[in-house]
């Protein structure tokens, strides 16, 4: 049986274990430290970062929300473990663009979720459950999107930026993507109709700039 290491012991990690348990496989969860083990109640084994390097045959995925986190220990872990990807089998797929997410690492692809056509994903993203990325829209590495987010077509979504959950991603144009900048913060129901900058915390309808 596959076994699969998730970083990580909160929501995400957890729902991340659900993807693993619905393909048939098996979770061993990592803590970063003994105060964190201490703190799991699940049923599954945890471990501690500090020996997984024990578990290199294994693949991993980081179950943590905040793509800055994730950055973090994708860069301390690489070349020490392996990044998997997770994919539950209820999230669907335009022509070909499976074969796109596989060829990536480290992304975790939740129940219901859909990518269109021409999507450009990359490494370590998180799509919750029910978010929908449209046609020739650009994911860059460590971004996350949120439960029931809609990212219309032609969008680029910068590295770790963060999607609120059921925010909506107007659409760009063939010539001109809307942008979401790097580590942008959109919040949750807002209605982005331009582009936003980066590092910047966007909210309402139509989102505005907050901070």
């Amino acid at each position: 049986m596959t076994t699969i290491g998730i970083f990580g012991t909160g929501s995400v990690a957890r729902e991340a274990g659900d993807i693993v348990h619905a393909l048939g496989w098996s979770a061993i969860y990592i803590a970063h430290d003994e105060a964190e083990r201490l703190t799991w109640t699940g049923s599954e084994p945890i471990v501690l970062q500090a020996d997984v390097d024990r578990y290199r045959d294994h693949g991993c995925v980081i179950g943590i929300g905040a793509g800055q986190t994730r950055e973090r220990l994708a860069t301390h872990f690489a070349g020490v473990i392996c990044f998997a990807n997770l994919v539950h089998p209820d999230a669907s797929f335009g022509r070909n663009q499976r074969a796109a997410v596989d060829a990536r690492h480290g992304a975790i692809v939740y129940a219901g979720a859909r990518l269109s056509n021409n999507v450009g994903l990359g490494n370590f993203v998180v799509i919750n459950p029910n978010a929908t990325i449209g046609h020739d829209t650009i994911v860059d590495d460590f971004v996350t999107i949120c439960p029931g987010a809609n990212v219309s077509g032609n969008v680029h979504i910068k590295t770790r930026a963060w999607i609120g959950a059921g925010a909506v991603i107007k659409q760009g144009s063939a010539d001109r993507k809307l942008v979401i900048g790097a580590d942008a913060l959109i919040g949750l129901g807002s209605v982005v109709i331009e582009d936003c900058e980066a590092g910047g915390t966007y909210a309402g309808v139509p989102a505005r700039k907050i901070r």
